[in-house]
């Protein structure tokens, strides 16, 4: 009995991972090829280009969301090397900013949004 519930618990394990995976109904990578974060209820997929930062908004379902009304600021880099990009909404999904420097495709980039409605929150990628 004893290994029948070991071996249960290892299995659970094993996959709980990937259940919680599934549950966000997208995968990691957005429709433009950036990563996705969940964020303040929406879907926000950061895509760099140079020194540009566009952070495209989704809904649950994976369809754009008018970014009007959402602001934000992206954090690149770490220690005496970051810098802060003020990020503002485009007329479509998107919300975007330039930084002062290309960003490295490896650099970390911490995202805060606030949602229309007042809510902030927070993605690294």
């Amino acid at each position: 009995m004893k290994r029948i519930s070991l071996f249960a618990t290892v299995l659970i394990l094993a996959l709980a991972p990937a259940a919680f995976a599934q549950g966000h109904g997208h995968s990691d990578k957005g429709p433009k090829g950036g990563p996705m974060r969940d964020v303040v209820g929406i879907h926000a997929e950061l895509v760099v280009v140079d020194r540009i930062l566009t952070v495209h908004v989704y809904d649950e379902a994976g369809k754009p969301v008018a970014a009007k009304g959402y602001s934000g600021s992206a954090m690149v880099g770490t220690g005496q090397a970051r810098q802060i990009i003020q990020l503002t909404s485009g007329n479509d999904n998107t919300l975007s900013g330039t930084a002062s420097a290309a960003v490295t495709k490896d650099a970390p980039v911490t995202l805060q949004i606030k949602a229309p409605d007042g809510k902030t929150g927070q993605a690294k990628f």
